[in-house]
């Protein structure tokens, strides 16, 4: 069986990245580790100019060139490949698609795009979602359809973090990154009060927002960078000794790859609560849930964090457990092997 691995991200740089141990493979959401199970694998090779229409004219004509070598399409996204689903919710395209959900399927507003949505749903073999949340929320809406629906734990490239060599000293006791619907003021408040040391890491474009609101903040130290650059963000969470994820409120996931790589590197968690994230920091002893916008909770749970060392220190290696068990790339390489097995033999 070959499959037709589809991101919305360069994945020639990433695979040769992470050949280089700079770059941590779940980010290719077990593609990877399909060849363990018997799956080959053809790379969609794009250099991405994020103008969309021309994205995703490329990226069909990608698709569809090759579709002679490979048995099912799966896609991290179905942004870029919509033309190929459209094609298949007509029959015209025979290959299954498996593709990730990133969110909930909800019902439009308006009548005409909600006919749109149903027809391009139905080009959708089977839908992976980061949650059971996310799938009861999709189940409101008739696009729906539950035999198609499955939620896969992914989790973190354990060996890539396990090769991190940090230098042994602590840049701060907390560190927040991540920069996808994150509440800054939130936390910065309750740090300025707390006067709690905090390592912050954010996009170069935001330093002169990040400088001015801290002029004189001699507790928290900035990073800045220009693109995702795992492999130095996990440095400096490596070196930390607790993670902070402060949230907006959302529909989906938000915050994620930072809790998977806190459970990774075996670190406890302070985190916005998200009734949609696949676990429960708080039941699993890995950390605390705090209310969105909530300054105090905050500070309390920042100061129990700073006052109880040896729990923290436990609460971390709660996490590596939960990581190993569940929230790891193999887990993820193996349920996502099997949907595509089980996808291909329905056709």
């Amino acid at each position: 069986m070959t499959v037709y691995f589809y991101h919305t991200q360069d994945t020639e740089r990433i695979v040769q990245e992470w050949k280089q141990g700079t770059f941590p493979s779940h980010f290719l959401y077990g593609a990877l580790q399909l060849e363990d199970y018997g799956i080959n694998v053809v790379w969609h090779h794009q250099k991405h100019t994020y103008k969309r229409l021309r994205d995703m004219l490329v990226a069909t004509w990608k698709v569809l060139s090759c579709r002679k070598s490979y048995d099912v399409l799966y896609a991290t996204h179905s942004l870029g490949i919509e033309p190929i689903i459209l094609l298949r919710a007509l029959r015209l395209y025979r290959h299954p698609i498996v593709v990730w959900h990133h969110q909930p399927i909800v019902k439009a507003k308006n009548p005409l795009r909600e006919a749109l949505a149903r027809l391009f749903y139905r080009g959708i073999d089977h839908m992976i979602f980061f949650s059971d949340k996310l799938i009861q929320d999709s189940l409101l809406s008739k696009k729906a359809d539950q035999e198609r629906m499955s939620m896969v734990h992914w989790g973190a490239d354990l060996d890539d973090y396990d090769s991190l060599k940090p230098d042994g000293q602590h840049p701060s006791l907390f560190i927040s990154t991540g920069k996808e619907l994150r509440d800054y003021e939130t936390l910065l408040q309750a740090f300025q009060e707390t006067n709690l040391p905090l390592t912050l890491f954010v996009e170069k474009k935001r330093q002169s927002y990040f400088e001015g609101l801290l002029a004189g903040k001699q507790n928290i130290e900035v990073h800045y960078g220009n693109r995702p650059i795992p492999h130095d963000i996990a440095l400096l969470v490596a070196q930390s000794q607790c993670v902070c994820i402060c949230c907006q409120e959302s529909n989906y996931t938000v915050g994620l790859t930072t809790v998977v790589e806190a459970l990774a590197l075996g670190l406890p968690i302070l985190c916005t609560r998200n009734p949609q994230m696949p676990m429960n920091i708080e039941a699993e002893g890995c950390g605390f849930w705090i209310e969105p916008r909530d300054v105090e909770g905050w500070k309390e749970k920042l100061r129990y964090i700073a006052d109880n060392p040896a729990e923290a220190k436990a609460m971390g290696k709660r996490s590596r457990a939960l990581a190993e068990q569940y929230y790891n790339v193999e887990q993820c390489g193996k349920e996502v092997a099997k949907i595509l097995k089980n996808t291909k033999e329905k056709v």
